[in-house]
């Protein structure tokens, strides 16, 4: 079950950490997208969690970042963590369900917590994994071009929706000072409530980056209409959302709709075909499943809805007057 190159690693840090050389049991989590080996193991009668990462960059970044979001109480507790095996122990968090409307009032001052942590590294931009890649980048990325020569979207409605995310790459502020210390991968997969609190865990996309980022992430998973929006806002914010803070929120929004549109589709198309004329599920009905466990995004099939809901979003929201009124006023401000 345990890869034979990582045998000795584990082994060291069930002796390290515990005085024993085998756990009593061992049962590998398969569930989500994670680029790490994940099981659950038992020792003398306590569950934990072991992670062995699978990445080929270090895993240092990752483990401080786990370590400082653990110390605050924010991820379960680190037992273990060897940086040169890429192997981690933690607390084993008992999940249980997680009802929509309860995590709209708790995940918003999870992620105040997180943003509060002492500063993050930054990573460049060549390695960025959050939607503000898009709008560096844009159209020079070969995921972007790709998606863009694959016809998996109508050719003459792609180019209208990427001028319109150009015009948001334009005037969205990019500022160095505004960044926070982030999580960046805020999936269903990575919360988990244990009845009382949440926890946030696989922190290895974790680095500084734009508040907004984390937010508009697990706002796909949460927030269904605009008084939901305002509400999840104030919780953040503490008081009431601003206009700017709405449109700054609504336009990354629609960027991290192109930024998963293309990253699941042009996945997919490389796993299989993909019927470019397929209907796409309800964007928020799809979502919400995806919420409560319903939908795993571990199959082509998932993959394909994921990517179309997404855009088939985006495409919407694009040509909604608030576009428009939202470019108005973060132009304003930034101007």
């Amino acid at each position: 079950m345990i890869p034979e190159e990582k045998l000795a690693g584990v082994t060291c840090a069930l002796r390290e950490t515990f005085g024993v050389s085998e756990a009593e049991d061992i049962h590998q989590m398969t569930k989500g997208n994670s680029t790490s080996g994940v099981f659950r193991i038992v020792v003398r009668g306590t569950p934990y969690l072991l992670r062995m990462s699978l990445r080929k960059d270090s895993p240092d970044r990752h483990f401080a970042n786990h370590r400082a979001a653990a110390d605050a109480g924010l991820a379960p507790k680190i037992w273990y963590a060897n940086v040169e095996d890429k192997i981690s122990i933690t607390d084993f968090v008992e999940a249980v369900p997680f009802p929509a409307e309860d995590a709209l009032v708790r995940m918003p001052a999870l992620l105040r917590a997180v943003h509060a942590l002492p500063p993050f590294a930054p990573v460049p931009i060549q390695i960025n994994t959050s939607c503000l890649y898009f709008l560096h980048k844009g159209p020079a990325d070969a995921f972007v071009q790709k998606f863009r020569s694959s016809n998996l979207v109508p050719a003459g409605e792609c180019d209208k929706v990427f001028a319109r995310l150009e015009q948001v790459a334009a005037i969205y502020p990019l500022n160095e000072s505004e960044m926070v210390s982030s999580h960046n991968d805020v999936k269903p997969e990575n919360i988990i409530f244990d009845g009382q609190r949440a926890w946030l865990v696989d922190w290895e996309a974790a680095f500084r980056n734009d508040p907004y980022n984390d937010l508009v992430y697990l706002a796909n998973f949460l927030v269904t209409n605009e008084v939901e929006e305002r509400s999840y806002l104030h919780a953040y914010f503490g008081e009431p959302p601003t206009e700017y803070q709405l449109a700054r929120f609504f336009l990354l929004r629609q960027v991290f709709h192109l930024f998963h549109a293309i990253g699941f589709l042009v996945m997919a198309s490389m796993r299989g075909p993909v019927d470019p004329s397929l209907k796409a599920p309800e964007f928020h009905d799809f979502l919400g499943r995806n919420w409560r466990g319903e939908v795993v995004l571990n199959t082509h099939e998932m993959k394909v809805a994921y990517g179309k809901a997404h855009w088939e979003q985006l495409v919407y929201n694009a040509w909604q007057p608030r576009f428009d009124e939202a470019l108005r006023i973060v132009s304003r401000w930034k101007g």
